[in-house]
């Protein structure tokens, strides 16, 4: 009787015990089956898009087109993010090892999502204890794929199983390393670098394939809080995680213990930080200009599914023309004469004059200084603001001269200071400009390009965009008309008279020359032209209409318009350096214009290549011809007003050169030409009223040649380059007339003074 309530008992507690064990295998199955229905779910869009085979194959990102030199040197970037793609073999192993120490230790093992990372994760969640997150690298990639933006508890966690089939998808269709190196193009670190490409060129100013263990750690270690972990703003916090991520790589016997303790100690090393955007940089003044050529290609050229080509998402390889080297070589050129003589000589020249710089007839100068600064203000971007905002013409002038905190050029660095606006401008009515551009003879190339003397202040670029009176430099024009139709050669003699020229309206036209040298006397055509005669020039603008000679230089490459007066033999009219170095670059491409070349080829974002470019060529002039020119030019270089190039830098090569310098010496121009390229400078000031007061100082020879001088200089120093210094080829066909001149010159003048005599004048 007393074992009966005993066995009931024991039934009740095992069927209870099987009805828990029933309920949690039933619960675990419901559990699975949602699970699974879940993922089914996921799969099948249910929850939402998920990303096509195309779009794992093509992650979708604002790619960065990239500017290359011919070199292979990165010149800059257009885009949105600055992002550029690049392989695994391009990353440096430190960094691969360094990324699977901090962020998944077990990447080659797992196939996208890590389940003993899982559960461990979920262990921290139940106990407290938590010690990393769960989130592999590919899911971590995967969650680049979807759109940003705010969701809510149900929206997370179907986004978490959409990222986890993602991830799947992702480990079943790449490799391992295709995987990495996708990661490693689409994380932020910070500092507008989008990528492990433009991230490393912004704190070490070197390539992925280069890092070293700390600066791989370093790079690790930001992705996880590009803000929290900035080496630039949180040094401490970045040094910290830096160490951390070195000590995971040697926990992980990646490096050793010894190599931690010494790698922990060094610093940082972003002392090279350099936050990459088109102030900065090579070239900046032609990547400026190739902005809105290339822009001008995109709107004619399609992708695949029909849309034009975007210029800042695209991922575009453009590659220049440009030698980095010789780039260099003409930013430095610049630099050093206007920063170190040009300038200051223009500072004391005009140093305790009240209207300094500007030279305009007494009674006239305050009204007409007045005028400058006024333009100058409407030009300006405060001005358009404050008209934009509604502020009257009082209102704005009141602001211009209130002193304000602004930063403002100077050659050594930019200065932080207190002025007034209106200051500010007069300031830089001051300082003179300068362009640069070289060309390669034979191919067009053009292999150095300075637009002016610092993007960053002085956007306005006098290559291709400013026109300037080109002063004597035009003078090879007539000259190379009289070589061709004329057939006069080199030593053809002319009276040195005064000559006049009747215009259209029955008046005459009388050019004077500025040097009574060898007045009376015959002197051959190279002499005229080595010293800058405007009187010969009249004598053969009177023979050869300015009609002809306009025709000529349009042969030569020049697009501007030319007025059809007799003045421009004396070189009035308004040219680009562009159009000068090209037209100057006949000569010794014997007789034939090769349009300056940019741009060799643009390839999409995979290496196809969309379009080469071939610069246009037509003959100009004959090889006879084009000979004669490069004879008369030598004499620039050997006995009239480029002489400097042989006294003071010892150039001893054979050169062609073109000195000129325009009314009141406002603009200084040399062209100088050898066989394998040709070389242009310009310089003056902003405002034509602003210039130097005498032709010593202002002309073409003392503002423009040294920068041609040391540029040349630097190039044949080089023998990477291969630029000759030999003589110019001679024409195949017989050429018989006699060009040593030279002689005769100096047995019959007086000798020449290049800073007063035979200047262009007009």
């Amino acid at each position: 009787m007393t074992d009966q309530p005993t066995d009931t008992g024991k039934k009740k507690k095992d069927r209870r015990f099987f009805n828990y064990v029933f309920k949690l295998w039933f619960l675990w199955v419901v559990m699975m089956a949602a699970v699974v229905l879940l993922f089914y779910g996921v799969v099948q869009e249910w929850f939402g898009p998920m990303p096509t085979f195309e779009q794992l194959e093509n992650p979708e990102s604002n790619l960065a087109s990239e500017v290359y030199s011919s070199d292979g040197e990165l010149l800059g970037t257009y885009f949105i993010e600055n992002r550029s793609n690049i392989s695994y073999r391009e990353v440096s192993p430190h960094l691969i090892n360094a990324l699977k120490a901090i962020e998944d230790i077990r990447f080659e093992d797992h196939a996208g999502v890590d389940e003993k990372a899982l559960v461990r994760v979920a262990y921290g969640v139940l106990t407290g204890n938590r010690k990393g997150g769960g989130s592999t690298l590919t899911q971590q990639l995967a969650k680049n794929l979807f759109p940003r933006g705010r969701l809510n508890t149900l929206q997370l966690i179907m986004r978490k199983f959409q990222e986890w089939v993602t991830a799947i998808k992702l480990e079943r269709y790449y490799s391992k390393e295709e995987i990495i190196s996708m990661y490693l193009n689409t994380v932020f670190y910070g500092h507008n670098a989008y990528g492990i490409k433009s991230a490393t060129s912004t704190f070490f100013g070197k390539t992925p394939d280069s890092l070293n263990i700390q600066e791989a750690a370093l790079m690790a270690g930001v992705v996880n809080a590009p803000s929290r972990y900035s080496p630039i703003s949180k040094p401490d916090n970045a040094l910290n995680r830096r160490n951390l991520v070195l000590q995971q790589m040697a926990k992980y016997e990646f490096i050793t213990a010894e190599d931690y303790d010494s790698i922990s100690q060094l610093p940082l090393g972003v002392s090279r930080y350099t936050v990459l955007d088109h102030n900065q940089g090579l070239a900046t003044y032609l990547r400026e200009y190739l902005r809105g050529e290339l822009k001008k290609w995109c709107k004619t050229h399609y992708k695949a599914d029909g849309s034009p080509y975007n210029l800042y998402k695209d991922g575009l390889r453009i590659y220049t023309t440009i030698n980095s080297q010789m780039q260099r070589y003409a930013e430095q050129a610049v630099r050093e004469h206007m920063a170190y003589d040009l300038q200051p000589a223009f500072y004391k020249h005009w140093e305790g004059y009240t209207y300094a710089p500007f030279d305009f007839e007494k009674d006239s100068i305050q009204k007409e200084i007045d005028k400058i600064m006024l333009q100058a203000v409407k030009r300006s971007e405060r001005y358009r603001l404050m008209r934009k905002g509604g502020a009257d013409m009082d209102s704005i002038l009141r602001a211009f001269q209130t002193p304000a905190e602004m930063r403002v050029f100077k050659w050594m660095g930019p200065v932080d200071t207190i002025m007034t606006p209106m200051d500010s401008i007069r300031y830089y009515k001051n300082l003179l400009r300068a362009g640069l551009m070289s060309m390669e003879t034979h191919t067009g190339y053009v292999r150095a390009y300075v637009g002016g003397v610092d993007y960053r202040y002085f956007k306005f670029d006098h290559v291709t965009q400013g026109q300037r009176q080109v002063g004597s430099t035009f003078k090879p024009f007539l000259y190379t008309l009289a070589m061709q139709e004329g057939e006069y050669s080199p030593c053809y003699k002319v009276p040195n008279i005064s000559y006049s020229v009747e215009l259209y309206d029955g008046s005459f036209w009388n050019p004077r020359n500025s040097s009574d040298d060898r007045i009376g006397e015959e002197v051959t055509l190279k002499w005229a032209l080595a010293n800058s005669n405007n009187w010969i020039s009249a004598y053969l603008i009177k023979r050869f209409s300015p009609q002809s000679v306009a025709k000529m230089a349009k042969k030569m490459g020049v697009k501007s318009h030319i007025p059809s007066v007799p003045a421009i033999a004396l070189g009035t009219p308004d040219l680009s350096l562009y159009e000068m170095v090209g037209a100057m670059n006949t000569f010794a491409n014997k007789g034939v214009y090769v349009t300056p070349t940019f741009v060799t080829k643009i390839e999409d974002k995979n290496g196809n290549v969309l379009e080469r470019f071939v610069p246009d060529k037509n003959e100009a002039m004959s090889e006879v011809t084009a000979y004669k020119m490069v004879e008369l030019m030598k004499g620039v270089v050997e006995s009239g007003t480029g002489i400097r190039l042989r006294y003071k830098y010892g150039y001893n090569n054979p050169v062609a050169g073109k000195t000129g310098t325009t009314q009141n010496q406002s603009d200084g121009w040399f062209m100088g030409v050898t066989p394998d390229i040709t070389t242009g400078v310009w310089v003056g000031c902003e405002d034509r009223s602003a210039h130097f007061r005498t032709i010593t100082l202002g002309q073409g020879a003392n503002m423009a040649l040294p920068i041609w001088a040391l540029y040349m200089r630097k190039v044949y120093d080089d023998p990477s380059l291969g630029i000759s210094m030999g003589d110019f080829e001679k024409p195949l066909k017989d050429v018989s007339i006699e060009f040593d001149c030279e002689k005769y010159d100096r047995e019959n003048s007086s000798g020449f003074d290049d800073s007063g005599g035979g200047i262009d004048e007009f």
